[in-house]
C-alpha cells in the first residue's frame, strides 16, 4: 500500500503536529506527513515540520484581508501542487468557508478538545469547569460544513478533578489528544475510498474508536 500523502495546518505551535509526524514514521503507517502549512509566519510548528525534512510554508492570511476565499484558494492550490490525499487540521484557528470544506469532503480530518457533540467551537476547557461536568476529553472528526458536527472517528476521555483549572484539565486532554489523532489517521488512511487518489468521498465511514487513559 502506498502511504497516503498527508497535509497538516497549523496556527501555533504544532503540538499535535509532532504527535502524527512521529506516528507517520513508524514502519507500515497508512500515511506520511507530505506538508505542513500555516496561516501565520514564524511558528514553531513551521520550525518543527522543517527540521524533521517536511516540506513547511506559510500562506499568511493578512494579505488577503476579509476575502477568505481568495486565501483558501491559494491553500488548495498548495494542496493540489504537492499532491495531498488527506488534510488534518492540527490548531489550525481560522474557520474554513464551503469552499474548501466540500472540495475536501472525506478528506479533511480535526481534533477537537471536547466530547463532542458537547463544547463545539472555543473556550471547550473553562465551558467544561462551568458545567460541572464529570468527563471531558477530545475527538477526532470529519470537518463538514458544521463546526465540529462532522462524523466522529475517535474519542477520549478524561476525569476532571477537584481543583482542575483551564490549564490542568487541557494539558490532560492534550496527551489524549496525541495517542488518538495518530491512531483515527491511521485507521481513516487505510480504510477510506478515495485517500490515495484524491477522490472526495464520505462513503462507508468507519466506525468510532473510544480510547480512555
Amino acid at each position: 500500500m502506498i502511504p497516503a500523502r498527508v497535509a497538516v495546518l497549523i496556527s501555533g505551535r504544532g503540538s499535535n503536529l509532532g504527535a502524527l509526524l512521529d506516528a507517520a514514521e513508524a514502519p507500515g503507517y497508512p500515511a506520511r506527513i507530505a506538508l505542513v502549512l500555516s496561516n501565520r509566519p514564524d511558528v514553531a510548528g513551521l520550525e518543527l515540520a522543517a527540521g524533521r525534512g517536511v516540506a513547511a510554508r506559510c500562506i499568511d492570511h493578512r494579505p488577503f484581508a476579509r476575502d477568505r476565499a481568495a486565501h483558501e484558494a491559494a491553500i488548495h492550490a498548495a494542496l493540489t501542487e504537492h499532491g495531498i490525499g488527506l488534510v488534518c487540521l492540527a490548531g489550525y484557528m481560522r474557520l474554513l468557508t464551503p469552499f474548501l470544506v466540500s472540495a475536501w469532503a472525506g478528506r479533511m480530518l480535526n481534533v477537537h478538545p471536547s466530547l463532542l457533540p458537547a463544547f463545539p467551537g472555543l473556550d471547550t476547557h473553562a465551558r467544561a469547569l462551568a458545567g460541572g461536568v464529570k468527563l471531558h476529553g477530545c475527538t477526532v472528526h470529519l470537518v463538514t460544513d458544521q463546526m465540529d458536527a462532522g462524523p466522529i472517528l475517535a474519542q477520549a476521555a478524561v476525569p476532571v478533578l477537584p481543583g482542575d483549572t483551564e490549564a490542568s484539565l487541557a494539558a490532560r486532554v492534550l496527551i489524549q489528544e496525541h495517542r488518538i489523532y495518530p491512531k483515527a489517521l491511521r485507521l481513516y488512511a487505510s480504510g477510506v475510498p478515495g485517500a490515495y487518489d484524491g477522490a472526495a468521498s464520505l462513503a462507508s465511514p468507519l466506525p468510532p474508536l473510544a480510547f480512555t487513559p
